[in-house]
């Protein structure tokens, strides 16, 4: 999220009635960039002087951001679409234990950009993120490639540890740099346009627009194109192509440094957040006044940021204001913002802590996305993958998930929201807590759609008495598209909408660390179905019985653990469900 380039004063301009992250780049008008030949909103060139505005930023560089997004994003779907298939049958990893492996590296992969927008926010700057970390994922597809070429990792066993200790070496070489280049992409491309100017202020909602389609594409050709050349042609080769257009755009990249616009660079709101918690433990000892009114504050003629007012939900926290000393008083600073913090920093956690019953939910909904790249593409390899003359990659049938979202994105906006309009009187057309319901709901039944289909497979290869795993069940691995379709209007519903969610919930200043709580659900929950793929494991092969995910699926019984994971987002959509009824005005905006 956008951050304000200098700190507000008493000097500063009203607020326009626009997007809320936007709001302090609008208070304020920098007297050295006010003329009409330099942007409005205090961002500054490489060499940090005042930018021009015709000849820096806007969609000159953003084309530049946008081509190494493109080509991030290609490169980590190059690798996760067809991982499964990676570490079965190159590291003869067994079906549970692949699925956890690409579980745990998914979930990495979307916890470690909380590190990396931190150091970007407080130490080096986005631009500075992206050159330092870009050339690591280079680095990380370059010993990928080394794996799966290299003559002394395709030799016999003798060298099998080390193969499986260098794929994991790129494998985990790609998360750390992933945690630097996600967070910094999409707001580095924002930071192009003056939100001042109302023509580029128009531009910037076009950058996204242009940004998640970048997204969806590289997804699409990762899950098409490539996963077709890895499995038909090598594994090196579906992994250079991604390597190549990253050298190329990351050339591009620095060579358009001229271009750019910068920002400068406050303090993380996790330092604020921290304070606000060893405040607390500090003054655990003293008595909470009466009056909300005698926490410390600071006035209005000093205020250097917006004011939350106090509440009275999770008040241990409100320990953190307390004012202890006769010296310290409403007008006068505390000496260490470890030991009195103010109440709207208060606020903040507290606004944060609202949050984590809807965050707590999707570690569910997440856990059932992940299934989408692991249990079911190990499912479509003992599926009938031809089509005609032309056989499907078990791992690119995930497209049909991109492709439904592509198509319910303008079908929600053009005639689900119109006609929920209506019949709601909402002007959003569904609330909050009805779209993430509903796509909770529809979550849940891709699951129950995927058991019924394994429990039909069963019995087809009972059938036929199919025990030989190289056979493949006469079923078509077509059926397994609705999956793909309802997960994919899922996505739409609840995805979509828990990033508004915790954009309209978070607080002035965190937005973009609630954003970064959206991609945390994401990695917890992938974490939470390698927990749980382990746990099944466990208690359901013991002695001679194969379990539930055996090697040979046709031996086990996987339709149990999709009846176990739709019975999981039974029983969270119930939760939330009456969650959202007992906080009914608080998410239902």
């Amino acid at each position: 999220m956008l951050k304000p380039p200098f700190p507000p004063s008493k000097h500063m301009l009203p607020a326009m009635e626009t997007e809320d992250e936007e709001r302090p780049l609008l208070l304020l008008q920098p007297p050295q960039v006010a003329g009409s030949e330099y942007t409005r909103d205090g961002s500054v060139d490489i060499n940090k002087q005042p930018a021009l505005k015709h000849s820096t930023g806007r969609w000159r560089a953003c084309f530049l951001i946008l081509g190494v997004e493109f080509c991030e994003c290609l490169a980590f779907f190059a690798i996760s679409k067809n991982l499964v298939t990676y570490l079965t049958t190159v590291l003869h990893e067994s079906k549970v234990a692949a699925a956890r492996n690409v579980s745990a590296w998914v979930g990495a992969c979307f916890f470690t950009p909380v590190f990396g927008a931190f150091i970007a926010d407080t130490y080096w700057g986005r631009y500075w993120t992206i050159v330092v970390f870009f050339p690591v994922y280079v680095v990380a597809m370059l010993v990928l490639i080394a794996a799966a070429s290299l003559p002394v990792f395709s030799a016999p066993s003798s060298h099998g540890d080390v193969h499986r200790a260098v794929v994991y070496l790129g494998l985990y070489l790609a998360v750390l740099a992933s945690g630097g280049v996600k967070p910094c992409a999409s707001t580095f491309g924002a930071d192009q346009f003056d939100i001042n100017d109302p023509v580029e202020r128009a531009k910037k909602g076009s950058f996204f627009n242009w940004y998640y389609f970048l997204i969806s594409t590289s997804s699409l050709l990762s899950g098409t194109v490539i996963v077709w050349l890895q499995d038909n042609v090598g594994w090196a080769v579906g992994y250079a192509i991604p390597t190549m257009l990253m050298l190329c755009s990351f050339a591009a990249f620095l060579a358009g440094s001229r271009v750019y616009r910068f920002r400068e660079m406050k303090a993380s709101p996790l330092a604020s957040l921290s304070q606000v918690v060893v405040a607390t433990v500090r003054n655990w000892h003293l008595k909470l006044p009466d009056d909300s009114k005698l926490l410390y504050e600071l006035p209005s003629a000093t205020d250097a940021s917006h004011k939350i007012k106090h509440s009275n939900q999770f008040r241990f926290f409100d320990k953190a204001a307390i004012v202890s000393a006769p010296s310290d008083s409403e007008f006068t600073a505390p000496t260490s913002p470890w030991r009195l913090c103010t109440v709207t920093q208060v606020e903040e956690l507290k606004m944060l802590l609202r949050t984590f019953p809807i965050w707590a939910s999707f570690v569910i909904f997440y856990a059932v996305s992940a299934q989408m790249a692991s249990t079911l593409v190990e499912q479509g390899m003992f599926m009938d993958n031809r089509v005609g003359s032309f056989a499907i990659p078990p791992a690119s049938l995930t497209i049909v998930s991109v492709l439904s979202i592509l198509f319910w994105v303008p079908v929600y906006e053009t005639v689900l929201v119109p006609l929920a309009r209506r019949l709601t009187g909402n002007d959003k057309g569904f609330s909050q807590s009805q779209r993430l319901g509903i796509g909770q709901a529809l979550c849940m039944l891709s699951m129950v759609y995927a058991a019924l289909l394994e429990a039909r497979r069963l019995a087809i290869a009972q059938a036929n008495g199919l025990t030989d795993q190289s056979v493949p069940v006469p079923m078509s691995i077509l059926w397994q598209a609705p999956v793909h379709l309802v997960h994919g209007a899922a996505e739409v519903f609840a995805g979509i909408g828990v990033t508004e969610f915790f954009y309209d919930h978070a607080p002035e200043t965190m937005k973009s660390l609630c954003a970064a709580l959206g991609q945390l659900a994401l990695a917890s929950g992938s974490y939470f179905n390698s927990l749980v793929l382990g746990i099944v494991a466990v208690a359901t092969a013991r002695g001679r019985a194969p379990g539930w995910i055996p090697d040979n699926l046709n031996e086990g019984h996987l339709d149990y653990f999709f009846w176990m994971m739709a019975t999981l987002s039974s029983l969270n959509l119930a939760l939330f469900v009456h969650y959202s009824m007992r906080h009914r005005g608080k998410i239902t905006r």
